[in-house]
């Protein structure tokens, strides 16, 4: 069960069939191909041709268009109002990026997520009227060392700084014992949403008589704090 993807596209309106992408760096890339197999009618919008010729190529969009997103009509011409979302991911060129969300905004985009590339970029982005923005750089270092720390958590989805989503082995010390008698919610302020099998395959909500076993994973919801309470 992967966690770790919905912490960028929990973001995303579910209620959202179009998206446009500006920035076609790999960020970008990887965005548009998400949205795209996903099923989602996606724009995708770089300065540069050859980033341009190299989506539709790819196949990593819906729509490819050559723009400079720095100049507000040039956006309102190519009809970007009628995305219901726009994602700026032009992380690396500060000027770009928050002139582009600052115009997308006064042409009357509904909802707009920007990447930053640092803390400074992520407020200015927030001055000039982003809906989200996404740090993925530090997102992806504060993962890496929580798994670092603690070897058994299998993927981690953060709802805020403070409590998570975690898939995490079954702790030895659970091996063979019901969830009634382990009482997580008690001892740990734990709530248990799904075990697993041997296999890909997990039981949600499962029963307070379920025994859980060595080797397999469980998925729990939390504080942090808590979670970094289990045992190993």
């Amino acid at each position: 069960m992967n966690l770790s993807s919905w912490n960028f596209f929990q973001n995303l309106r579910p209620e959202t069939k179009q998206f446009a992408v500006i920035g076609l760096g790999r960020f970008g890339r990887a965005v548009c191909t998400t949205l795209h197999n996903l099923g989602y009618e996606v724009l995708a919008i770089d300065r540069e041709e050859k980033r341009v010729n190299q989506a539709l190529t790819d196949k990593i969009s819906s729509h490819a268009l050559e723009l400079d997103s720095t100049e507000i009509n040039a956006i309102k011409q190519a009809g970007i109002l009628d995305f219901d979302t726009v994602i700026v991911a032009i992380g690396n060129y500060l000027a770009e990026s928050i002139t582009t969300t600052l115009n997308l905004k006064e042409v009357g985009v509904k909802f707009v997520v920007a990447k930053a590339s640092s803390e400074t970029h992520m407020k200015l982005l927030k001055k000039v009227g982003a809906d989200h923005v996404v740090f993925p750089e530090r997102e992806m270092g504060c993962e890496l060392a929580r798994l670092l720390s603690k070897p058994k958590i299998l993927d981690q989805f953060d709802i805020d700084p403070d409590h998570s989503i975690v898939e995490i082995m079954v702790p030895d010390q659970f091996d063979g014992k019901t969830i009634t008698e382990l009482e997580l919610r008690n001892k740990y302020g734990l709530n248990l949403l799904a075990v697993s099998d041997q296999g890909e395959n997990f039981t949600i909500n499962p029963r307070s008589s379920t025994i859980l076993k060595k080797g397999t994973s469980m998925i729990v919801l939390g504080s942090n704090q808590e979670i970094n309470r289990l045992p190993n």
